[in-house]
């Protein structure tokens, strides 16, 4: 038996059930387990955690067919005009995606069930159990932004589904997985089982327009659009040499939770190889004729005028800003202003980041940039 069959046989027997849906998901796996086991060099926190992690995800898969099974209705859902925030991380994103979160009239995923969608919240009356008391939220080991437990969440849980996701290495140094992900890696069933998985969150809701937030998105913008045709897109912008180092100091923070050899040269090759591509990539989609699907923040404006920025953004939109949502929008930037960390930045050299040789390679894009954030 295979290690993938045995992380299979504790899902099944933790559920009771036994249908995974479509067995796409069987390719991320067997690349992510072989890669974990060669190279990841986990310590036993790392074995407990990351392992534990993908038995929930298989679980999780389990459930959404039993939904399905017994709810095949649920498929009729339809999911609209999603409106999906990329970029590079550390641009400003993640405080965007919370204040269009502030919107009473939108849907995004909510934290406390991006991990784990079922059952589905319409069924639950009283309190669920999923949620969490308490408000404060850490990544690796320090507060991102200002956030709570029903604040929005990024895509990467439900792409972990599917087991194509940089949720993985993010925890842990899987090399071969990383580069599989990236270059080879087909995402459309990816984004096809999100989709499943929205219309399972929405079934028994008002319809709503979908707000969704993942950086790495910048990588398959085209496996995104055949699931999601009518899809556009809000893109953060950000000097690539303040971001890189910030994106790879994150993550030597978790990933060294789960290892007691840390690579940070590793991790810096990684995040510029990946974030390059990712630039490159969206260049080139936007290129073919999707610029007018693209609406662009720069951080700085972002962090000058956020509500004018996302005033200017539903303009775009043809969508009004409610009072309600603007002055939601006003007193969570108020809220979060009081409590934010301040920034520190990482020495490159740790990461072997050569920031002169790092300006080039996104030379192209941050001409782009400056010209699609003018207005």
């Amino acid at each position: 038996m295979t290690e993938t069959d045995q992380l299979l046989d504790v899902a099944v027997t933790r559920t009771g059930l036994t249908d995974f849906g479509d067995d796409s998901f069987r390719d991320g796996l067997d690349v992510l387990v072989t890669s974990l086991r060669d190279e990841a060099q986990l310590n036993d926190l790392g074995e407990k955690v990351i392992y534990d992690r993908i038995i929930g995800h298989l679980a999780q898969r389990l459930q959404v067919e039993d939904w399905y099974r017994r709810h095949p209705e649920i498929d009729d859902e339809m999911i609209k005009d999603p409106l999906i925030g990329i970029g590079l991380p550390r641009t400003g994103s993640t405080a965007l995606s919370i204040l269009l979160a502030q919107d009473p009239s939108v849907r995004y995923l909510r934290r406390w069930e991006s991990a784990t969608p079922c059952p589905p919240p319409s069924t639950i009356t009283g309190d669920d159990p999923r949620i969490p008391k308490g408000m404060d939220f850490k990544v690796g080991s320090r507060h991102h932004v200002p956030a709570d437990i029903h604040g929005p969440m990024e895509c990467l849980e439900l792409m972990s589904l599917d087991f194509k996701s940089s949720l993985f290495q993010s925890f842990a140094q899987i090399p071969t997985y990383s580069d599989w992900f990236a270059n080879t890696a087909d995402l459309t069933t990816t984004f096809e089982y999100q989709k499943r998985v929205m219309k399972l969150l929405q079934w028994g809701e008002p319809q709503r327009p979908w707000r969704l937030k993942c950086p790495s998105h910048v990588l398959f913008l085209d496996e995104i659009t055949k699931v999601f045709p009518d899809a556009r897109f809000v893109m953060t912008h950000r000097d690539p040499t303040d971001v890189i180092l910030s994106v790879a100091d994150l993550y030597r923070d978790i990933i060294s939770s789960f290892t007691d050899k840390v690579d940070l040269h590793y991790i810096g090759r990684l995040n510029v190889e990946q974030w390059s591509l990712g630039m490159d990539r969206t260049l080139a989609f936007r290129a073919a004729g999707a610029e007018d699907r693209f609406y662009d923040i720069d951080f700085a404006a972002m962090q000058n005028n956020p509500i004018g920025e996302v005033e200017g953004l539903y303009r775009w939109l043809g969508e009004p800003v409610s009072e309600q949502f603007n002055s939601q929008m006003r007193n969570w930037w108020t809220e979060a202003a009081a409590v934010r960390e301040p920034s520190s930045r990482a020495d490159p050299a740790e990461f072997a980041i050569d920031l002169d040789q790092l300006r080039p390679r996104f030379a192209e894009y941050v001409e782009a940039a400056r010209l699609w954030t003018k207005h």
